[in-house]
């Protein structure tokens, strides 16, 4: 514990933002870093608990506090504060192969679990987090860490989201010959086709790859396994010694209502990659335009995804953006009494809802209707806390074009699934257990969203790398990875 009144003496100072009207203007990051003094202020503040439930229990139940990954968020912050950066940065990746990623991204569950917020407080754990991340990438401390010794085994990586580059940079480290393939060009899965660039921007996930070719992991891209036309998974399956399924939950949940085939309804999956698309130079290929460009805008879903259209449509310069939840609006303040360390329901307003985006709470589409077979309108009611429909509350919505964000129900079945005839759970994931990540196939392996559903990018991370660690001790009896 660097200062003992640390959390005493200093208050709580966040990065901040440029303002909405010089951010909207371009898909850069706006958020101002704080400066070396500052942060390590912020690093002071950590009290170092005698039950820190900022780190983590590694349990997979939902809601479980704290870090994912297992940050050692004491140690660091110490580091920090002692103006020790380089060994923070060695602290911070012994556990999270990607924290530049979860520095800027991650919703920071961290935050919420830390015994400063029992007074609205935390430490500034993800500011950190991203600091030394991003000080270590400066000052050349991120290298390749080769394997000194090569083990002769294959291992198959299909996916390469964070749960996917989790597990391959682990396994590579391992000493085994690690193949990832991606259907896509570029690597990264949502963190690049999803996740706007004004949240992240790509050369993130560029430098990280470089890293892990450095390391020897080969990367495939344009190689849609178990498309048609594409490369046999099973294959795949008789060529490695191992397979790791690490896709993600693809399926979108869909609004089946009357007037759902009119033009200008899309899922936010498929109009938030093209955006990323435009910033990277990347062909859209055979794909209409989707935007918001002087169009009213509707957003119908309140999490992360419905935010990120949020930001991506003002930015096309929408004339109007309106969010719909069905859920009702949650507290201002949670009761901390109650919740405290757990993640808390209550009132969030994201970067991009605080643009100018109007929201709207315990709303129910109940049908599009268009002119010329463009959707023009979305007929919605007001609903109680059962979801039924309040009488006399109904009202319209003018609308040129509605983005469904609602989530995400399971991965896509057809086409690799399928093809490999793998278990799935009564959710439709891939059934393998968070023991060994194992699936009803001999050496065939799973883990992130594939087989937990729809979660955060930390969670894959750290499915990731227990898939590997899971993999490791398969093909050699034995394994010194790291948790």
């Amino acid at each position: 514990m660097g200062k003992i009144t640390g959390f005493l003496e200093i208050d709580r100072n966040e990065r901040k933002y440029t303002p909405v009207a010089e951010r909207l203007k371009h898909y850069n990051e706006f958020v101002i870093p704080l400066s070396e003094k500052d942060a390590r202020d912020q690093a002071a503040r950590c009290m170092n608990c005698g039950i820190p439930y900022c780190h983590g229990t590694g349990s997979a139940a939902p809601g479980t506090p704290g870090c994912p990954v297992n940050n050692q968020i004491p140690d660091f912050n110490d580091l920090v504060y002692q103006d020790n950066w380089e060994e923070a940065s060695r602290n911070l990746h012994s556990t999270n192969n990607f924290p530049e990623v979860t520095g800027r991204v991650c919703p920071a569950p961290c935050e919420a679990s830390c015994t400063l917020n029992i007074d609205e407080n935390p430490v500034t754990i993800k500011t950190i987090e991203c600091a030394i991340a991003d000080r270590a990438w400066d000052n050349g401390w991120v290298k390749p860490e080769v394997a000194s010794e090569k083990t002769g085994k294959k291992v198959a990586v299909i996916g390469s989201g964070p749960a996917g580059l989790a597990c391959a940079q682990q396994l590579a480290r391992a000493g085994h010959d690690v193949h990832v393939y991606e259907k896509h060009a570029k690597a990264g899965g949502l963190l690049r086709y999803g996740i706007p660039d004004f949240k992240m921007e790509k050369h993130i996930i560029d430098r990280r790859v470089a890293q892990m070719e450095g390391e020897g992991v080969t990367f495939h891209y344009g190689a849609f396994v178990g498309a048609s036309g594409g490369l046999d998974p099973r294959k795949l399956v008789d060529e490695f010694d191992a397979v790791a399924l690490t896709g993600g939950a693809e399926a979108g949940r869909d609004l089946a209502i009357p007037g759902r085939d009119l033009q200008g309804i899309h899922f936010a999956m498929d109009f938030l990659p093209q955006q990323n698309r435009r910033v990277s130079n990347e062909p859209l290929g055979a794909v209409s335009d989707i935007l918001a460009g002087g169009k009213r805008v509707v957003v119908i879903g309140g999490g992360d995804t419905g935010s990120d259209c949020i930001g991506t449509s003002f930015r096309q310069g929408a004339k109007s953006v309106t969010q719909l939840e069905i859920m009702p609006a949650p507290p201002e303040q949670e009761n901390k009494p109650l919740t405290w360390p757990n993640w808390p329901l209550k009132m969030r307003t994201s970067s991009s809802q605080a643009e100018g985006a109007a929201r709207e709470f315990a709303v129910l589409t109940q049908k599009f209707s268009g002119v010329d077979g463009k959707v023009k309108k979305l007929h919605c009611v007001k609903v109680d806390d059962k979801f039924k429909p309040l009488p006399g509350s109904e009202f319209e919505l003018d609308a040129d074009l509605v983005l469904l964000a609602m989530g995400f129900v399971h991965p896509v079945h057809e086409g690799l699934l399928k093809s490999l005839g793998v278990d799935l759970d009564q959710r439709g994931n891939v059934r393998a257990n968070f023991a060994d990540y194992q699936t009803s196939l001999p050496k065939v392996f799973s883990a992130g969203d594939m087989r937990r559903g729809q979660s955060l990018v930390v969670w894959a991370i750290r499915e990731g790398r227990l898939c590997a660690r899971s993999i490791d001790t398969f093909l050699m009896g034995k394994t010194e990875l790291a948790r």
